[in-house]
This record gives C-alpha cells, sequence and structure tokens, in this order.
C-alpha cells in the first residue's frame, strides 16, 4: 500500500510538471522600457516598474494600464524600487550600467543615485549622490528598509552595500572581499527582522547573512547549491525567502531555513512551462509573489527587434524533496 501510495504522489508530481499552464501575467505596453524593478502598492492597486532604457518609472494597474509616473532622461537607467514604508513616496535605483538608451562617457559606470517621488505627483522629492563613496565602476542595484527607515543599497559592480540615513547622510555599510568577483556582483538583498541583512550575488550563486550591528562580519549561508544568476530577493516569512534567477536559468526559487539562516535549503520552485522571461525583481500582491519578466536577453542579441510588451508574472511554485545539507 505505501509502494502504491508513493508511486500516485509521483505520478500526481510529474502530471503538474507536464500539463499545468503558465502562471498569470499581467501584459502591458511600454515601448523598449525594459523594467527591471517591480513594487505593489496595495494602497492603489497597481504595480511600479522601473526602466533600464529610459529611466522612466512607470504604474502598471492589474488590468495592464501602463502610465508613466516620472520621467527624466537624466535617470539614464533605474533599477531596483522600493515604497517607502510611510506608504507615500517610492525609491529607486539610479544608475548607468548597461542598457540606458541615454548613456554618455560622463555617467556610463559613473553613475550612481538614489531618488524618491511621490506616488501622488510623481514629483521628485530627493536624490543622493553615491558615486563618490567609493572609487571604481557603480552599478546601483537594489535596496532595502530597516526598522528606522535607513536604506540599504547595493552596488554591483563595486562590490558593496551603501547606508542612507532617513536624513540622506550616505555612507559604505560594508565592502567585504567575499563580494567581489567579475562583472556583476552584489544584487538583490532583504532586511530581516531580526537584525540582518540577506544579500545574493549574481556571479557566484552565492547568499549572505550580514549582521547589522557588525557588517563587518560577512557569512556565507551554507546550501545545497548555488544559485549564478541570482537577483532579486524577497522575504515572504522569516524562514522562506524568494530567489530570482535569471542569465539563462529564469526560474523563481523558495529557501527556507531551520537556524535563522545560518543555512537553507530550496524548498520549492517554478514550473518549467511559466517560462519566464529574463526574470529580475519580485514584490508581494496579498500573498501572491509577482515577477518582473525583464527580457534583457533582447538587449545582448543584435537581431532582436525592441519589445512593445512587457509581463508580470505571478510565481506558482510546486514543492520540492528536502535534501539534507551536504
Amino acid at each position: 500500500m505505501k509502494t502504491f501510495k508513493a508511486f500516485t504522489v509521483a505520478c500526481l508530481f510529474l502530471m503538474g510538471c507536464m500539463v499545468a499552464g503558465p502562471g498569470a501575467r499581467i501584459n502591458f505596453s511600454a515601448i523598449d522600457s525594459y523594467p527591471e524593478g517591480l513594487a505593489y502598492d496595495s494602497l492603489r492597486a497597481v504595480y511600479y516598474v522601473s526602466s533600464a532604457r529610459t529611466g522612466t518609472i512607470g504604474t502598471v494597474t492589474p488590468d495592464g494600464e501602463y502610465t508613466v509616473l516620472h520621467a527624466d532622461s537624466t535617470l539614464k537607467s533605474t533599477y531596483g524600487l522600493k515604497i517607502h514604508p510611510d506608504g507615500n513616496r517610492l525609491f529607486a535605483c539610479v544608475g548607468d550600467a548597461n542598457y540606458s538608451r541615454y548613456s554618455t562617457a560622463d555617467t556610463y559606470l559613473k553613475m550612481c543615485r538614489l531618488i524618491s517621488v511621490d506616488l501622488e505627483t510623481g514629483k521628485k522629492l530627493s536624490d543622493v549622490d553615491l558615486s563618490g563613496l567609493l572609487p571604481g565602476k557603480h552599478f546601483p542595484n537594489d535596496l532595502v528598509f530597516d526598522e528606522q527607515q535607513n536604506i540599504y543599497l547595493t552596488d554591483s559592480y563595486a562590490h558593496a552595500i551603501y547606508k542612507i540615513t532617513p536624513a540622506g547622510q550616505a555612507s559604505v555599510f560594508v565592502k567585504d572581499s567575499q563580494f567581489e568577483t567579475e562583472g556583476i556582483g552584489v544584487n538583490g538583498l532583504v532586511y530581516h527582522p531580526d537584525g540582518y541583512l540577506l544579500v545574493d550575488n549574481s556571479n557566484t550563486g552565492q547568499l549572505y547573512k550580514v549582521n547589522m550591528k557588525q557588517p563587518q562580519y560577512v557569512q556565507k549561508v551554507a546550501a545545497n547549491q548555488f544559485f549564478l544568476g541570482a537577483d532579486g530577493l524577497l522575504l515572504n516569512a522569516a524562514d522562506t525567502l524568494t530567489i530570482v534567477v535569471n542569465g539563462g536559468n529564469d526560474k523563481i526559487f523558495q529557501l527556507t531555513t531551520d537556524d535563522n539562516w545560518k543555512s537553507s535549503r530550496l524548498c520549492s520552485t517554478t514550473l518549467l512551462l511559466d517560462r519566464f522571461t529574463y526574470p529580475s525583481t519580485a514584490t508581494l500582491n496579498s500573498n501572491e509573489v509577482w515577477v518582473m519578466n525583464a527580457k534583457f536577453n533582447e538587449l545582448v542579441d543584435s537581431n532582436a527587434v525592441p519589445s512593445k510588451i512587457f509581463a508580470i508574472q505571478r510565481a506558482d511554485f510546486l514543492p520540492v524533496p528536502k535534501r539534507k545539507l551536504k
């Protein structure tokens, strides 16, 4: 009987992988924008999306209506987005790291800014220049707030995390040799209410834990596997983390922990049939995970026709068998 039951469960698992359709999608028209960042506003029932091509920040309704919230060609590119805890402001990472239509020699790989805009008017409220904190190349990629409303921002080319106070004072929070790698390094990050950051590294697929009180002590989160192409992170619960992976993998994974993120294990993943197209970042709408399909693969293909239609896609997860950490 146990053997038959196990066989039945296995068959159902495989049937789910084979016949389940793609997850729900919100298609919207934003010609040549290539959105990277994504944030859901439950108060206004809209998604905010950034743009690697133009820097424009827009809103997308659940019905797929796109509207420009803030546009300024000096922004070059916008990446990670987060709504301030007060619910009135949207913060955005601004740089010129890769695909901007407005790129110049003065800004390419040099710009590193954090701006905020009013969610009602779209007017820019603040603009902090971070480019002088460290020498070399810059790629402001993602940000997160702590409980005191300090902002932490990853610079993927400087291999560092910056801290910006509510008053706009900026400093290097941590720059660790473990972060250093060729190309894009530290990327997505989340704040854990127990007093630390979790941050991933796109090039190595490694997840790190950074103590807020002692940021000089960076710990690797032990895992059964690495997630090369890791991008956005989303903390679903104290013990559950969503990680967006692109660069050929194009899947969304969920990790869990039994020891406060000293280690982690894979607990669920999206289906192959979901067909994400270079997913970048994720946001929560109620308890659902929604993901931005950035389509950056088109931007490195000289034969590709610039997209007019982009999609915010729901991530539907399937549990995976538990494996012991090696």
